[in-house]
């Protein structure tokens, strides 16, 4: 008996290691077949290879500076694609990448008729991408506006002498690296900021007053940080035309002479390695084995990825945060 129980107990030991190893495998599969079909092939070739098309583009969460984004679009402006619809629902980002996506999208409308498509919100650096192009169509609920600059650094020098951490220093000048969190901020480093954020401010309502075609008044309506619904942004001459992707296809066919009746077709930019789809799906299939499920899926309900999104935001930001007053 004893044999016996000595036999079945190393079968399911090897029941156990081969079924790890199958998982394994077919997770490793799943990697490298992903890998190489983005290696194989170019980003956004859904609407390269295809003639005779509009091409839909996404732009989606925070914004900051990509130059492989930067490369599909500048691809995008050299395919046989008829137009662009870019749809945007964005809070913003850096200053730096908005600017970036900004220009990159005016040198596509100078190749192809391109028009925005506000999906739910396009607000800081989210409108200053929306203003490259010549229409913005919204929805009524849609928010637009949020035109101001923001710089925010947390200071946890209370906490460190609550709990007896001192963080000492030298430096070439009272304003290197200023400021830093560990110690309250001098009226010198605000000053020095304050001067940062004004010059910012000033290039973003420059852009808008020219762009949209604002006088002074107009422009004093609307940059003072606030969003504004589509239907507010039609009269404020924030976006042109309440409607959806079939509006900005109306207006493509009526205004830029594109085709009546052409497909509109994703091109997909460059996704985050974190976004790949291969990567989510390893990651579900791995915790589920480890009977971890549950906890996946609570961190995607809790808005986890987004708070490290956050965090990875470098600089000068043309942010709206609503849940911090801006």
């Amino acid at each position: 008996m004893s044999l016996d129980s000595d036999v079945i107990v190393d079968r399911r030991r090897l029941r156990r290691k081969l079924t790890f190893w199958r998982v394994t495998a077919v997770l490793i599969a799943i990697a490298a077949l992903s890998v190489a079909g983005l290696v194989m092939s170019p980003r956004g070739t859904s609407a390269i290879s295809t003639t005779g098309s509009i091409a839909r583009v996404n732009i989606e969460g925070l914004i900051r500076s990509d130059q492989e984004r930067t490369e599909a679009l500048e691809r995008l402006g050299n395919s046989s694609t008829a137009a662009v619809i870019v749809h945007i629902n964005s809070p913003g980002g850096t200053t730096a990448g908005s600017e970036q996506l900004y220009d990159s999208l005016v040198r596509l409308k100078a190749k192809k008729p391109l028009v925005v498509v506000v999906e739910g919100l396009a607000a800081s650096g989210g409108y200053i991408t929306a203003i490259a192009s010549d229409h913005i169509v919204a929805q009524q609920t849609s928010l637009v506006g949020s035109i101001g600059v923001l710089f925010q650094i947390p200071n946890v020098s209370d906490l460190l002498k609550t709990v007896g951490v001192k963080v000492e220093e030298v430096k070439s000048s009272p304003l290197k690296a200023a400021p830093n969190g560990y110690e309250p901020t001098s009226q010198e480093a605000r000053d020095a900021l304050d001067a940062l954020v004004k010059d910012s401010y000033a290039w973003f309502k420059d852009l808008v007053k020219t762009r949209r075609g604002l006088d002074d008044e107009q422009l004093a309506k609307v940059s003072d940080g606030r969003v504004f619904t589509g239907r507010q942004g039609v009269d404020l001459k924030l976006i042109d035309e309440l409607g959806d992707e079939k509006t900005a296809v109306a207006w493509l066919v009526a205004q830029k002479n594109v085709k009546k009746d052409l497909p509109v077709r994703d091109y997909k930019l460059t996704p985050r390695f974190g976004d790949l789809t291969f990567l989510r799906t390893a990651a579900a299939i791995t915790l589920d084995a480890m009977g971890l499920g549950s906890i996946a899926r609570q961190l995607e309900r809790a808005g986890v990825t987004q708070a490290v999104d956050r965090l990875g935001l470098d600089g000068m930001l043309a942010l709206w945060q609503p849940g911090s007053g801006n």
